[in-house]
C-alpha cells in the first residue's frame, strides 16, 4: 500500500527531489530539506509523496488457505511493531511460536513493505532467485559498514557506505558485492531503526506509538471511531427536474477522541455493505481532493487508518467482507454489546446534532408529525444530492468542527490537532501515514462479485460490460469465476481484479453509447420497465432511462439559463454562517457534481 509517512527524518519525494522532512508545522505543513543541496522548503504534506513505492497482494487474490496464513503470522508479530529494538522480546515471540529470528524478520519487512496484513501471504516462490550468493566475509562486511556508516547521527549516504565496503573488501582481496545488493541490505533495514540510530530514539517515537491493549477508551486520535447510519430528515430534489425524490441514507464515522467526523457517505441506498465499506474508505483517505471538488475550502486534516471500530450489531456490520478488509488493514473490530446504549453515545449525539440543522433546510420533514404539521416538505425540497452534500461538508468543517464542544471545552479540531501535534501537557501520536493510492483503498473496501467471462464480455443485474483485457478470460473455467467491483454511484464501469496481475482494470458498458448511470438511476429505470409488463432486458432498461432523462420543462430550461447568468458566488473571508444561508437561498445555482469527480484518478472520471 503506498504511503507517505508525516515524521521527523523520513525520506520523501517533493518536486521530483528526493528530501528529508526536518520539521513538522502542523498537521498538513511541514518543512523539508533537499538531499543534494540542502534547500529549505515548507510544503504542504498532500504536495510529498513516499520515497519508494510499495505494493501488497489484493486480499481478494489470495486463497483461504493463504489468508489464514498472513492472518496467522500478523498475529504473531503485532506485539512487535512497537518494539523492534527488543531483541530479547523478538527471542522470546520467535520460541514461542516456535520459528526463527530471520522468519520474524522477514515478515516484519513483508509486513513494512505493503502496510497490509495480505502483504504477509508472501509471493510465488521463484527458486533460488533471491537467495543470497554472498560469501560470510562479504556478508560481515556489509553488515559492519551499515551499522558503523550508515546507521549513526553522522546520517552518510548509501553511496558511501558502497564504496567503504568496496575499499573494505579490495584490502582483503574479495570481490565487493554488487551495487544494488547493498542497496537492497540497506533497505531491509526497518525504518525504526534506521530513525533510531540516524535520529534519535525520541524521533523515532513520533512514528512508532505502542499498539494500545485497551479500546474501551480513546486516548489519543483515532484510537477509537464510531460509525453508524440513519435515514435523514430531508427529502432531496433529483437532478433532472428538481422534482421531490427521496429520503438520502447518510454513513458518518467520528473520532472518539476529538469528536472530529473523519469520513461520511450519502446516497439513496439503505445501508449496507457497499456504504459502509465507502464511508471506511473515506474515513482513511486524505479529505483535499474531495473538498477541492466539491467547492468547499475548508481545513479538515484526517486521514489515516483507525486502530478500531466500533460498531452496532446491524446486519451490513457483521458481513465477511467488511471484517476481511479490515483485517487486512489492521482494523480491530468492536461490536456494541446488548443494552449498553453509551458504547454508540458519541455518533448518535452527532447524528442528533446534524438533524437539527436540517430541520432548518427547504424539504425538511421533521422527526415527527406533530413537528411538521402543515409544511409541505415535498412542495418545499430544493436540494439535489450533490448540492446536499456540499451544504453538509460546509456545516461540518467549517462550523461543527470549530466551535466549542461541550464535553470537550475546546473545539474538536482543536482537540484533534493537540493529539497528533502536541502541547505543553502531551506528546501527541505524531502524523499518522498518507495513503496515496485513492483508487486501491476505495476498491479495497468495496463488495464484490463474480462472474465468467464470455465472448459478449460479463453481465451483471442484466447490464453488458466489455474490455479487450477480458479477451485472455473468455470462457476460462477459474475456479469460483471472476472477480468484480463498481461503485454505486457510476455504474457504467466495472472494476475487473485480474489474477494473473494482480491487478484492476476498469470495463465500460459493452454499449458505448449508453450514458453513466447510478445505481439508484438504473433501480428507477428498472421499475418503469416492470409497470410496463416489459421484458427485462438492457435495451429496455436505457429507452427506459432516456425518457426519464429527456423529458423537458419550462422550469428545467429556466434554471439553466439563470445558472449561465449567474456570476461564480465568492466565498472567500466569509462567515460559516453566512456561506450556509447563500447554499440554502441559492441551492439551484450550485453546479452539479459528477459522480466519481471527487477521485483524482483518470480510471475513474466519468467518461463522454
Amino acid at each position: 500500500m503506498n504511503r507517505t509517512y508525516i515524521s521527523k527524518g523520513e525520506k520523501v519525494i517533493y518536486d521530483n527531489k528526493e528530501c528529508i522532512i526536518v520539521k513538522i508545522i502542523s498537521t498538513s505543513i511541514v518543512s523539508i530539506s533537499e538531499i543534494l543541496s540542502n534547500i529549505i522548503h515548507t510544503v504542504s504534506v498532500k504536495d510529498i509523496t513516499p520515497f519508494t513505492d510499495s505494493a501488497s497482494t489484493p486480499l481478494e487474490i489470495l486463497t483461504d488457505k493463504d489468508w489464514e496464513k498472513a492472518k496467522d503470522r500478523f498475529n504473531i508479530i503485532k506485539p512487535l511493531l512497537s518494539a523492534r529494538g527488543d531483541l530479547s522480546f523478538i527471542n522470546k515471540v520467535a520460541s514461542d511460536n516456535n520459528v526463527s529470528v530471520p522468519t520474524i524478520y522477514r515478515w516484519l519487512k513483508l509486513y513494512d513493505t505493503g502496510q497490509t496484513v495480505s502483504s504477509l501471504a508472501g509471493k510465488k516462490k521463484t527458486g533460488g532467485e533471491g537467495k543470497s550468493r554472498l560469501t560470510d566475509q562479504q556478508e560481515a562486511i556489509i553488515s559492519d559498514k551499515i551499522n558503523s556508516v550508515y546507521l549513526n547521527q553522522n546520517r552518510k549516504s548509501i553511496t558511501k557506505v558502497i564504496r567503504e565496503i568496496k575499499i573494505a573488501c579490495h584490502d582483503l582481496g574479495i570481490t565487493s558485492p554488487h551495487d544494488n545488493t547493498i542497496r537492497n541490505r540497506i533497505k531491509c533495514v526497518s525504518d525504526e531503526e534506521k530513525i533510531k540510530k540516524r535520529f534519535g530514539i525520541k524521533e523515532a517515537r513520533y512514528k512508532y506509538e505502542p499498539i494500545k491493549s485497551h479500546y474501551e477508551e480513546a486516548t489519543y486520535p483515532l484510537s477509537i471511531v464510531q460509525i453508524d447510519h440513519t435515514l435523514l430528515d430531508i427529502i432531496l430534489v433529483d437532478e433532472l427536474e428538481r422534482k421531490a425524490y427521496k429520503r438520502p441514507w447518510i454513513t458518518v464515522a467520528i473520532d472518539v477522541y476529538s469528536r472530529m467526523v473523519v469520513g461520511i457517505y450519502l446516497s439513496f441506498d439503505p445501508p449496507g455493505a457497499i456504504g459502509t465499506g465507502m464511508c471506511i474508505s473515506n474515513s482513511i483517505l486524505p479529505k483535499e481532493l474531495w473538498m477541492e471538488r466539491i467547492g468547499v475550502s475548508a481545513h479538515w486534516p484526517c486521514w489515516g487508518v483507525m486502530d478500531c471500530l466500533h460498531l452496532d450489531n446491524a446486519k451490513e456490520f457483521h458481513g465477511k467482507m467488511l471484517k476481511d478488509a479490515c483485517d487486512n488493514y489492521g482494523i480491530s473490530l468492536k461490536y456494541r454489546p446488548v443494552a449498553t446504549p453509551h458504547y454508540g453515545g458519541h455518533i448518535e449525539r452527532l447524528l442528533g446534532t446534524f438533524s437539527k440543522e436540517i430541520h432548518n433546510l427547504p424539504g425538511t420533514t421533521f422527526s415527527n408529525e406533530q413537528e411538521r404539521k402543515n409544511y409541505k416538505s415535498e412542495e418545499k425540497s430544493s436540494f439535489t444530492l450533490a448540492e446536499f452534500e456540499r451544504w453538509l461538508l460546509t456545516y461540518i468543517t467549517k462550523i461543527y468542527h470549530t466551535r466549542i464542544h461541550s464535553s470537550l471545552g475546546v473545539s474538536p479540531l482543536k482537540k484533534y490537532e493537540d493529539g497528533i501535534i502536541g502541547n505543553e501537557n502531551i506528546s501527541g501520536r505524531g502524523i499518522l501515514p498518507r495513503i496515496n493510492d485513492i483508487r486501491r483503498t476505495r476498491l479495497d473496501f468495496m463488495p464484490y462479485v463474480e462472474r465468467s467471462v464470455q465472448e459478449y464480455g460479463v453481465v451483471i443485474d442484466h447490464l453488458y460490460y466489455y474490455d479487450d483485457v477480458l479477451r485472455p478470460h473468455i470462457h476460462r473455467k477459474d475456479k469460483g469465476g471472476y472477480i468484480f467491483k463498481r461503485d454505486p454511484r457510476d455504474i457504467s464501469i466495472i472494476y475487473f481484479l485480474d489474477p494473473q496481475t494482480e491487478q484492476y482494470y476498469d470495463i465500460p458498458f459493452r454499449n458505448a453509447t449508453h450514458p453513466a448511470i447510478s445505481i439508484w438511476e438504473y433501480r428507477d429505470a428498472l421499475k418503469k420497465v416492470k409497470d410496463r409488463n416489459k421484458e427485462i432486458s438492457e435495451e429496455n432498461i436505457f429507452e427506459a432511462f432516456k425518457e426519464l432523462s429527456t423529458i423537458e420543462r419550462n422550469s428545467i430550461s429556466k434554471t439553466k439559463k439563470e445558472r449561465r447568468q449567474t456570476q461564480i458566488f465568492d466565498y472567500k473571508n466569509k462567515e460559516p454562517e453566512f456561506i450556509l444561508n447563500k447554499l440554502k437561498s441559492d441551492v439551484q445555482e450550485i453546479e452539479v457534481i459528477i459522480p466519481f469527480e471527487d477521485l483524482d484518478d483518470e480510471t475513474f472520471n466519468k467518461k463522454y
